[in-house]
């Protein structure tokens, strides 16, 4: 485990998040990316110092404290620049980097699918770009450790030409994926599959409740941003109605922009989806703050008016109903579970059953026998309620999703009873 000290400065400029409350994130970040925290400092100045983002007798102070203590990584809760960051190690003489190259590192070790790797070199690769300049980062440092992963030593040491021609090949790399994943949406439309995001701040127990809904085992970890890749699983709501849930990666105060662009293929299942479940940990003492964050990475994705079902979990880390009651008071509508205790679901189930309920539609059809495709889509997508065969067709009352039912009214006439013919 990789021996870590971590910085955040404090301008003490008021923000919805305290210097004490962002380095416990920060704490927080380096655990999920497998280091030991053996110091943390809060620098409070006035202002940034233009070499050193820090003053330098701080600076003086960190390298003698990692010379003493054999610190491998010093952590800054900032993006530095490249010369901030070549003026640090040069003082420091260990290993700098910043909160940005901190995430990336914990991205390139949780992606497994390809999409999520062309993802992850994509994003650290246009971080990487602008810094270098001569001065900046060191592409050739990579004695392993916290972040040193991803790409790898071939694929960094190149020149800004071959570096940009790499990110426009990535980019047409996920592009082409993008436009796999549009189709598979495409798909689930043409069929009318209704699909619920389950979105959040990173840890705040997406993949639990997915796994306590579905009955599967998505991978849960005690750590930021232990789920990257997306996950879809099928479940049958108590009406008969066929849902799709997507666990997708967690959001945090922050987000690096070069995350969200090159994880915009990924996060696409959000602004696509038919309703968004935001999962809150409410045991977490930045919830109302984190919930913030979570909405503004919507309102970037352009997906901030969508249907959302607030989900409060963690309610049984919480003993004072007086607090419970009050937390639900401030997300008021929404529906209080524990996840890890499966508490609260049939609530929940109700509200989701509700919600998928406003987008039905009862149709009456009328289709020639031999249609299995058109019998199928019903089936699969709704509630039949009555089945008749008549002389050269099935006659079908049914409740289907809207978007089922202007597919069929865009593929059948309808007769002078009103009837899909």
């Amino acid at each position: 485990m990789e021996r870590a000290v971590t910085v955040t400065i404090d301008l003490g400029s008021r923000t919805e998040w305290t210097a004490p409350e962002r380095a416990a994130e920060l704490r927080e970040l380096a655990r999920s990316a497998g280091a030991k925290v053996i110091e943390e400092f809060i620098v409070r100045r006035e202002r940034i110092d233009p070499a050193y983002y820090i003053g330098k007798g701080k600076v003086e102070e960190i390298a003698a404290l990692c010379a003493d203590k054999k610190i491998g990584v010093v952590i800054f809760n900032n993006d530095l620049s490249g010369s901030q960051q070549k003026n640090l190690e040069g003082v420091i003489l260990s290993k700098t980097i910043d909160r940005t190259q901190l995430i990336l590192d914990i991205f390139a070790s949780r992606a497994h699918t390809n999409e999520g790797k062309l993802q992850v070199e994509l994003a650290q690769l246009m971080y990487l770009l602008p810094r270098l300049t001569g001065k900046g980062i060191h592409l050739s440092r990579l004695g392993g450790g916290i972040g040193t992963r991803g790409p790898g030593e071939k694929k960094l040491e190149v020149d800004r030409r071959r570096i940009r021609s790499r990110i426009a090949h990535l980019e047409k790399d996920l592009e082409d994926l993008r436009s796999r994943r549009a189709m598979m949406r495409k798909k689930r439309h043409r069929f009318s599959v209704l699909t619920i995001a389950i979105i959040g701040y990173t840890n705040a127990g997406k993949s639990t409740l997915l796994n306590a809904l579905t009955s599967s085992s998505v991978v849960v970890q005690d750590k930021l941003f232990s789920t990257l890749d997306p996950t879809v699983r099928k479940f049958i709501l108590p009406n008969k109605q066929k849902i799709l849930f997507v666990d997708t990666v967690g959001f945090l105060e922050r987000l690096p922009h070069h995350l969200v662009e090159a994880f915009k293929a990924t996060l696409e299942e959000v602004s696509e989806a038919d309703m968004l479940l935001h999962v809150i940990d409410i045991s977490h003492p930045k919830h109302r703050e984190q919930s913030h964050a979570v909405y503004d990475v919507l309102e970037e994705l352009g997906a901030k008016e969508k249907r959302i079902i607030t989900v409060l979990n963690k309610t049984d880390k919480i003993d004072n109903r007086l607090i419970l009651d009050k937390i639900s008071a401030y997300f008021e509508p929404s529906i209080s579970v524990s996840a890890i205790k499966r508490e609260g679901f049939e609530a929940l189930i109700e509200r989701i059953t509700s919600y998928v309920d406003s987008l039905m539609a009862a149709i009456s059809i009328k289709i020639p026998v031999n249609d299995t495709e058109t019998l199928s889509i019903i089936y699969e997508n709704g509630l039949v309620t009555r089945k008749e065969y008549r002389q050269d067709c099935v006659y079908i009352e049914a409740r289907v999703s809207k978007r089922v039912k202007e597919l069929l009214m865009g593929q059948k006439a309808l007769d002078k009873n009103g009837y899909f013919v």
